[in-house]
């Protein structure tokens, strides 16, 4: 059935008031959720191709979770988690997702607009201060033509690693 999410009291005040100034985009994914709907049924009627950023930001703003059942099902499970680091610190892993964000940046965006960004990611000592850059790096990718295309593959193999 795949991960269903239901409003929470927060979300189901944004509908009545719209007092989170969400933008009409996230408004309308908001609205879709019904505590019925999986997110698979949700991408094929919204056709956003930067669905599950949007309900990450909604789950990590309050505005959704997942409902008891699936919750139950998949206890561990967010949709915007990060893998579980390991309790050493692995500077492999660290270079790798830190060679991921600054390798696609640069293919899908360009150097140009992200040089902050880049700035940020390549200063990085830890997976945490390298996590802190992950908003910022979707919504670049996904502000670009092709990396609104391949967003979903590169978030995966990004969050394999960071």
């Amino acid at each position: 059935m795949g991960v269903v999410f239901t409003k929470t009291p927060k979300g189901q005040d944004e509908i009545a008031t719209k007092a989170g100034g969400l933008s009409p985009r996230v408004r309308r994914v908001l609205i879709m959720i019904d505590g019925k709907r999986s997110v698979d049924e949700l991408r094929s009627m919204l056709q956003s191709d930067d669905l599950q950023h949007t309900l990450g930001m909604l789950e990590e703003d309050g505005y959704i979770e997942m409902t008891a059942q699936a919750a139950q099902s998949q206890p561990a499970k967010s949709i915007t988690a990060f893998t579980e680091l390991p309790t050493t610190p692995d500077p492999v892993r660290l270079q790798q997702a830190r060679n991921f964000m600054t390798n696609t940046l640069n293919a899908f965006v360009g150097a140009l607009g992200t040089s902050s960004l880049l700035d940020r990611i390549e200063a990085a000592q830890s997976h945490d201060a390298l996590r802190a850059q992950y908003d910022e790096w979707y919504h670049a990718i996904v502000m670009s033509r092709e990396g609104k295309r391949e967003a979903e593959t590169l978030r995966t193999k990004l969050l394999a690693v960071i």
